[in-house]
This record gives C-alpha cells, sequence and structure tokens, in this order.
C-alpha cells in the first residue's frame, strides 16, 4: 500500500503526547483560580460553623467567619463569591417576606464582604425557597400550585435590597417566566444600572440538589414535595436555547446552566448559539460524591475534581460555581 503524508507513519499522533513542553504548548484548554465562583452557606451568630452531614468538608458559617474566607479567597485569587442564607425557621413565612429584609442575613453578609473585600464580587441567590415555610421557591396559591407573576413581584424587591446591599451579582435561580426582565427594570430605575444579572436559565429539575437542600434548611419544608412545574425537565435540550434566548432578551448579563456535568451538552450548545458569558454549577449532589468516593479511597478525588471542572471548561464555560473552589485554587498553587 502507498504511504502518503498525513497517514501512519508519516502522521504519528503520540509525539505530540511525548514529552510534557509538548503537551502544555498544544493543551487547549486550561483551568485556572479565574474560572472559579465560590458557593458559601451564611447562618445567624457569631463565631458560629456548622457541619453540613451531606456535605462533607462544607459548612455554615457566620458572617464573621465570612469575612475572614473571603478575605482568604480573595489572596487565592477567586473572583467571586455566591452566597446562600441558612435562614432561621422563625422567619420563614408563607409570603417570604424576609426575602427582602434590608437588615436580612444575606443582605448584612454583603455589606459586611464588600467592606472588608471591596474589590471580591459577590453574587447573591435571588429565588424564595430559604424564606418559605414550604420550601419551594415561589408563591404558592391554595391548591399547592406556584404563582409565577406574584413570585416576580417578590423576586424584583429581594434583587432590589441586594442590590443596595452592595452586591455585585444578583442571580435569580428560581425559573419564573419573565423575572429577568423586572429585576432589569427595577435596577435601572433604582440607578444601579451596573449591577449584573446571572440568570440562572437553563436550571433542570434535577435530582441532584438533595445535600444543598438539607445544607439551607428547606429540605424539610419542602416535605417531599417536588419543583417540576418551574424547573426544566432533564429530558428537553431544545428547551434550554429557549430559555436562554429569552433571559438575554430580557436583560441578563449572564446564563448558567445547572446541573453541570451531567448537562455538559447544554452548556456546549448554549455557548455556541449565543456566544454570551455562560456558567455552569458543579451542584451538591456531585460534589458530595466526588467528596464519598475519595474518602473511600475509591477514586483519586484531586485528580477526579480537576478533570470534571477542565471538563465543564472545554464544554465552554466560562466560570464555575464549585464548592471546591477555595481547594481547587489551593491546587492550583502547588
Amino acid at each position: 500500500m502507498a504511504i502518503y503524508p498525513g497517514m501512519y507513519p508519516y502522521t504519528r499522533m503520540r509525539r505530540m503526547r511525548r514529552d510534557d513542553f509538548s503537551r502544555r504548548l498544544m493543551r487547549e484548554n486550561v483551568l485556572t483560580a479565574n474560572d472559579l465562583i465560590w458557593p458559601v452557606f451564611v447562618m445567624e451568630g457569631e463565631n458560629q460553623r456548622e457541619a453540613i452531614a451531606s456535605m462533607p468538608g462544607v459548612e455554615r458559617i457566620s458572617i464573621d467567619l465570612l469575612v475572614k474566607e473571603a478575605e482568604a479567597a480573595f489572596k487565592l485569587g477567586i473572583p467571586a463569591m455566591a452566597i446562600f442564607p441558612v435562614t432561621p425557621q422563625s422567619a420563614k413565612t408563607d409570603k417570604a417576606e424576609e426575602a427582602w429584609n434590608p437588615d436580612g442575613l444575606a443582605q448584612r453578609a454583603v455589606r459586611a464582604i464588600k467592606a472588608a473585600v471591596p474589590e471580591l464580587g459577590v453574587i447573591t441567590d435571588v429565588a424564595l425557597d430559604p424564606f418559605t415555610s414550604h420550601g419551594q421557591d415561589g408563591l404558592m396559591d391554595e391548591n399547592g400550585y406556584i404563582l409565577n407573576d406574584e413570585t416576580v413581584a417578590a423576586l424584583t424587591k429581594q434583587a432590589l435590597s441586594h442590590a443596595e446591599a452592595g452586591a455585585d451579582v444578583v442571580a435569580p435561580s428560581d425559573m419564573m417566566d419573565g423575572r429577568i426582565g423586572e429585576i432589569r427594570d427595577v435596577l435601572e430605575q433604582h440607578g444601579h444600572l451596573n449591577t449584573r444579572i446571572l440568570a440562572y436559565s437553563a436550571k433542570y429539575a434535577s435530582s441532584f440538589y438533595g445535600p444543598f437542600r438539607d445544607a439551607v434548611g428547606s429540605a424539610a419544608n419542602l416535605k417531599g414535595g417536588n419543583k417540576y412545574s418551574y424547573q426544566m425537565d432533564p429530558a428537553n435540550s431544545d428547551e434550554a436555547l429557549w430559555e436562554v434566548a429569552l433571559d438575554l432578551q430580557e436583560g441578563a448579563d449572564m446564563v448558567m446552566i445547572k446541573p453541570g456535568m451531567p448537562y455538559l451538552d447544554i452548556v456546549r450548545r448554549i455557548k455556541e448559539e449565543f456566544k454570551a458569558p455562560t456558567y455552569v454549577y458543579q451542584v451538591s449532589g456531585e460534589y458530595a460524591m466526588f467528596k464519598a468516593a475519595g474518602m473511600n479511597g475509591w477514586i483519586n478525588e484531586k485528580a477526579c475534581v480537576m478533570e470534571a471542572l477542565l471538563g465543564m471548561k472545554r464544554a465552554g464555560a466560562d466560570g464555575i460555581l464549585t464548592y471546591y473552589a477555595k481547594q481547587v485554587a489551593e491546587w492550583l498553587r502547588e
């Protein structure tokens, strides 16, 4: 058989894999601290820490300790933290009024972090599930259905309270229709022209959220209920593009796909279609699986976590929310 350039042995793909220098020269994607957003759980009190059983290594912490963690994150080069409040049961109501309390836990946490580390980006979760007595992301009617427009009105008040506290980014994670446009309008009307919106545009009704609901204390309130009437069906892909298109038209600056690794096909489609800043959330269930397998010696935890995050970058993610953010930033410095 005749041999032509481009065929073996003229082309040997392993040549470029032989040495570290040539592997580095042809590497297409690189993970750095700039790609990381660190989600943190904040609780009431002072000098308080509570372990989360389903998320080993992750804790609920009080604001004073959160500030210290923010300072450490900034020194590691992490660009932003995402705050998730653990609301006391006594403050939860059917109408979720605590969500837009100017002296609420999230609002005080934002002010404390921005006072201590003004250069660190602060992202706040805009959703009602930490504040509702029923654990749903929105307001509920007498039949148990989540009301869309009434919820959007509450979310706009919540987002405005976060912006007024100094949040750099508000991140609606509720999946109500039309909330991005309403939030953008209220931010513009009140002079918060540069408050960014990170829209959870493709948030699926996933089974990977269990440990997070334990962490924020909404699992007990949810009482086995589900969020199928507003979060996306895991079977759908085209619908995600439709959702992203709507959110971008309404004024979102960035879009989020959640969960992460089971939905990397969605990340790729969205990035290729819209070219907008695109983020992915390595959710609590993903974290718990890596952590449990690592603790049992079944996998090399560090190697598998880094591979998973690099896979998210390869799929098209511009940034990744991960509970491993601080640890990964430390690993990257080794």
